[in-house]
């Protein structure tokens, strides 16, 4: 039996499984009862209508992460700066949100957008410099995060104001708080980014495989000579897959600046939101439903992996378990490989057997 076409849905689960088991032989190593372990990480997830609401608030920034990076990816390029961007857009979400007086269907979109706009702006500079330039997208796009979080903290305290440490609440007019979202979930902080992000996700699938930018930019990511020699603009093409990209990001924001905590405060260090979104990617296989799926899962895993303090065991060992996952993920040659000599094995035993007969 031919499984090549199963390897995008299998290779995924079986990451998950794998990256799972690891997490119960270090809790086992570690003394812990790995049974009790995963009971309180599933009740964590679903045990309760708040865990569920915390887990689907958690997932809407990590599917507009995910996506920024697997657009990137299908294009044939590494968007690491995602995380730059993602705070960039946070900022400007949380700078419209407190500076305008203005009816919600205005206010709200318009800092949608300021933040969509930010996060592509940021993500322009390492596109136009690999594109024009030839500078490696990855250099650059990892000084940007450096660059984005020490200069909005350095704006916010300048130009959009600070009181211990955060800055105003957003106006309600620019708001995604959901108070039925939250009273149906035991007031979690479930908010309207949810369906925002999915709308994303569908949004990403339409752009590159039912638009003729998707192809262009597609043809481009396969192979930069065949592309240009059928007519198309390579340079162009770069730089767009990096503004695209940004624009998922800046959104990412908005989602925690509009959304989950409807400010912005100084950050010491980085929020993680970016860099997850890699692990999204990877393990969605740069296809929106799966990253959607997959943003789902490290939002539960980190949601859930806090109820684990009940009986003893460190939440950081999520951590573990998500890297481990992604370690599988990136393993997926060997893990194929290992497939396809079993299957081969099996389909031989079964020939040799009816030759014997």
């Amino acid at each position: 039996m031919k499984l090549e076409r199963f390897y995008g849905i299998l290779i995924p689960i079986l990451s998950i499984i794998l990256g799972i088991a690891v997490g119960a032989i270090v809790m086992i190593a570690g003394g812990y009862d790995a049974g009790e372990g995963f009971y309180q990480l599933y009740y964590g997830i679903f045990g309760e209508p708040y865990s569920i609401g915390e887990t689907l608030r958690a997932t809407a920034p990590l599917i507009f992460a995910g996506l920024a990076v697997a657009f990137a990816f299908r294009t044939g390029l590494f968007n690491i700066g995602v995380e730059g961007q993602v705070l960039v857009g946070w900022m400007v979400a949380v700078w419209i949100g407190i500076s305008f007086d203005l009816p919600t269907a205005i206010h709200l979109p318009l800092a949608l957008i300021g933040a969509g706009l930010a996060g592509a702006l940021w993500a322009a500079v390492p596109g136009v410099l690999k594109a024009v330039f030839h500078v490696h997208e990855v250099i650059t796009s990892i000084m940007m995060n450096y660059i984005a979080l020490y200069l909005t903290n350095d704006i916010l305290r300048r130009y959009i104001g600070i009181t211990n440490e955060r800055t105003e609440t957003v106006k309600e007019s620019a708001s995604l708080a959901s108070t039925f979202l939250s009273e149906l979930t035991d007031f979690s902080r479930l908010h309207n980014g949810i369906f925002v992000a999915v709308l994303a996700a569908a949004v990403f699938w339409f752009i590159l495989w039912k638009t003729t930018l998707g192809y262009e930019l597609r043809a481009v990511g396969f192979n930069k000579s065949a592309a240009e020699y059928a007519g198309m603009s390579v340079k162009r093409n770069i730089v767009l897959s990096f503004v695209i990209s940004g624009v998922f990001a800046g959104l990412a924001g908005a989602m925690e600046g509009l959304g989950t905590f409807q400010n912005m405060t100084l950050n010491a260090s980085f929020t993680g939101v970016g860099f997850d979104g890699i692990a999204v990617a990877l393990l969605g296989a740069n296809n929106p439903i799966g990253v959607v799926l997959a943003a789902l899962l490290f939002a539960g895993l980190n949601i859930g992996g806090l109820s684990m303090q009940q009986v003893g065991i460190p939440p950081e060992l999520i951590k573990i378990i998500i890297a481990f996952i992604i370690i599988f993920v990136a393993s997926g040659y060997a893990i194929r490989l290992v497939i396809d000599r079993f299957t081969t094995k099996k389909d031989m035993a079964k020939t040799s057997k009816g030759a014997g007969k």
